[in-house]
C-alpha cells in the first residue's frame, strides 16, 4: 500500500524540541505516512538531528532551505506531499501515538474532505483542551459548512490552526490551496478558508491527540516583533473569497469579524499589560493607546456592543470594553493587574 498520509513539518531553530516532536511521529500506529520536514534556515542543530533519524527511518524526506518562513516552508512541503490526505505538525509540539490513525480512519468511512479534531494547548505550565461548539461523529455537508464553518472562521481565531486536521489532498492540489506567503501571523486562518471554501464535506470528531506548546519566541508570543494588531486589520480588512459574498448578507459579515476584531484586541491588551522583558511598559503602554485610539477598532466596537455577544459577557468582561469605549488606557492596565493578582 503507498502512502496514505503525507505529514508536513516545518522547522526553524527547533532543537530543544525536536526530538520530541520527531519520536512522537515514527511512533504512529499508522505506518503507511511520510514525514517531510522543511528546513527553514536553521541556524542551530535541527538538521543534524533530523539527518540522524533519517539515516534509521526511510520515512522521512529532509528539504532543506534558506529562511523563509513557515508559509512558504509548507508551501515547498505540500508540492512533495504524496498521500492521499495531508497533515500538518510544528517542530515545537507533539502528537498522540495513534493521532494519524484515528483521524484517518474518520475520513476513509466517511469519505469526508477534511476531519477537524480538538487539540491539547500548554501556555504557561497551564494545559486546556479547544473544543469546538460543532455537531460531533456526524458528516457535516456542503450546507453546513457555508453557514456554520465559514462564518466560524470570520468570529473566531480558534478554528485557524491547521495542525488539528487532516485534509484531502485531492482537493488542495484541484484548487491550488496554497498558505500566504506575505502574512506575518495569520496564514493558517487563510489556507483554512480557502480549503474549506473548496470543501463539500467534512467531520468533527470529540478527540485530542495533538499538542500544542506554546514557547518563548513563538509566533503567538514574541510581542517584541509581531505586530498583533496590525495583523488583526489586516484580517478585517482583508477581501473574502467569493462564496462569503453568496452565502454571507454583508451587514452579517461586517458583525462577523468586528466580533473577531474586539476579541483580538481584548487579547492583545492582556498580552501587552503582561509585565515583559522584551518591551519596557512605556511602549507596550503606547502600544495598546494606539490600538484603543483606532477608527476602525471604534467602528468594530460599535457593532459588538449591540450584538448577542456583548449581552452574554460577564461583568468583568463588559467592564473591559466599557474601558476601551472610553480610551481609558490607565483603567485598563489597573484592571488587568487587578485580574493577573486575582487569578495567581
Amino acid at each position: 500500500m503507498g502512502i496514505r498520509v503525507s505529514i508536513i513539518i516545518p522547522v526553524y531553530n527547533s532543537e530543544r524540541y525536536i526530538v520530541e516532536c520527531i519520536e512522537s511521529l515514527l511512533q504512529q500506529t499508522l505506518r503507511d505516512c511520510e514525514f517531510i520536514f522543511i528546513n527553514d534556515g536553521s541556524q542551530d542543530n535541527s538538521r543534524k538531528i533530523i539527518e540522524n533519524y533519517q539515516s534509521l527511518d526511510d520515512r522521512i524526506k529532509l528539504i532543506n532551505q534558506e529562511n523563509q518562513g513557515v508559509s512558504i516552508a509548507r508551501n515547498n512541503g505540500l508540492l512533495l506531499a504524496t498521500g492521499e490526505y495531508v497533515g500538518f505538525v510544528d517542530a515545537d509540539d507533539y502528537v498522540k501515538d495513534d493521532m494519524y490513525e484515528v483521524l484517518l480512519n474518520a475520513a476513509e468511512k466517511s469519505g469526508c474532505d477534511v476531519v477537524l479534531s480538538n487539540f491539547e494547548s500548554e501556555i504557561t505550565g497551564k494545559r486546556i483542551i479547544i473544543r469546538y461548539p460543532f455537531l460531533i461523529n456526524t458528516v457535516l455537508d456542503q450546507k453546513y459548512i457555508e453557514e456554520v464553518i465559514l462564518p466560524f472562521f470570520l468570529e473566531s481565531e480558534h478554528l485557524n490552526s491547521v495542525v488539528n486536521k487532516l485534509y484531502k489532498n485531492k482537493v488542495i492540489k484541484q484548487n491550488n490551496v496554497k498558505f500566504p506567503e506575505k502574512m506575518a501571523l495569520g496564514e493558517d486562518g487563510m489556507f483554512n478558508i480557502h480549503f474549506f471554501s473548496n470543501a463539500t464535506t467534512m467531520q468533527y470528531i470529540d478527540y485530542t491527540g495533538y499538542y500544542y506548546r506554546e514557547v518563548i519566541g513563538s509566533a503567538t508570543r514574541n510581542i517584541s516583533e509581531k505586530d498583533y494588531f496590525k495583523r488583526a486589520l489586516e484580517v478585517y480588512q482583508s477581501e473574502l473569497p467569493e462564496i462569503y459574498s453568496d452565502k454571507v448578507e454583508n451587514a452579517k459579515i461586517w458583525q462577523l469579524k468586528s466580533i473577531k476584531l474586539v476579541n483580538s484586541v481584548f487579547s492583545y491588551i492582556h498580552i501587552y499589560f503582561t509585565p515583559s522583558k522584551q518591551m519596557s511598559i512605556g511602549k507596550r503602554y503606547r502600544y495598546v493607546k494606539s490600538m484603543v485610539y483606532n477608527k476602525d477598532l471604534k467602528s468594530a466596537l460599535a457593532l459588538y456592543l449591540n450584538s448577542n455577544n456583548y449581552c452574554s459577557l460577564g461583568r468583568y468582561e463588559k467592564f473591559i470594553l466599557n474601558l476601551i469605549k472610553n480610551k481609558s488606557i490607565i483603567g485598563l492596565y489597573i484592571l488587568t493587574a487587578y485580574s493577573r493578582f486575582r487569578n495567581k
